[in-house]
């Protein structure tokens, strides 16, 4: 009884961890870019930021197609998968709050009002559940400065 008990325990930790893998593949190749800001930009509030994806397509979350994934976007943070969290959040589902914006309706740009002062952007996309592709895909990380 004991085994069966080790045995359901083990299964179960196994799928656990199986299940939050960011096990979705990316296409190779794939580059993910922002389309109307570049490192160094000078704008003004609102900004508005168009997202560039070539080589997979965007759905909403939770829509389950291949080749697809939604935008994120990193605001003022560490590059994905650098910082506190490090590798771990390459495996896990996206936070959502005002540093880690989530585009899940499949939106391809967006409005920020932003206060004056150097900001970094970087895209992330994610699979139908938040969580990066493997590999990740991402764009390079920008610098603006809002006047």
């Amino acid at each position: 009884m004991k085994k069966i008990l080790f045995l359901s325990a083990a299964c179960l930790v196994v799928s656990m961890n199986l299940a939050f893998a960011g096990e979705t593949a990316s296409v190779a190749g794939t580059t993910q870019y922002i389309v109307n800001l570049k490192d160094g930009d000078v704008v003004s509030s609102p900004v508005t930021v168009i997202f560039g994806l070539s080589g997979m397509g965007i759905a909403p979350a939770g829509t389950d197609k291949e080749n697809t994934g939604h935008h994120h976007l990193f605001l003022d943070r560490e590059p994905l998968g650098e910082g506190e969290d490090g590798k771990d959040e390459l495996d896990a589902n996206i936070i959502s709050d005002e540093n880690n914006i989530h585009y899940g309706k499949g939106q391809t740009e967006t409005s920020l009002d932003l206060k004056s002062g150097t900001h970094t952007l970087q895209l992330v996309l994610g699979d139908k559940d938040h969580i990066p592709h493997n590999p990740p895909v991402s764009s390079k990380v920008i610098k603006i400065t809002v006047k």
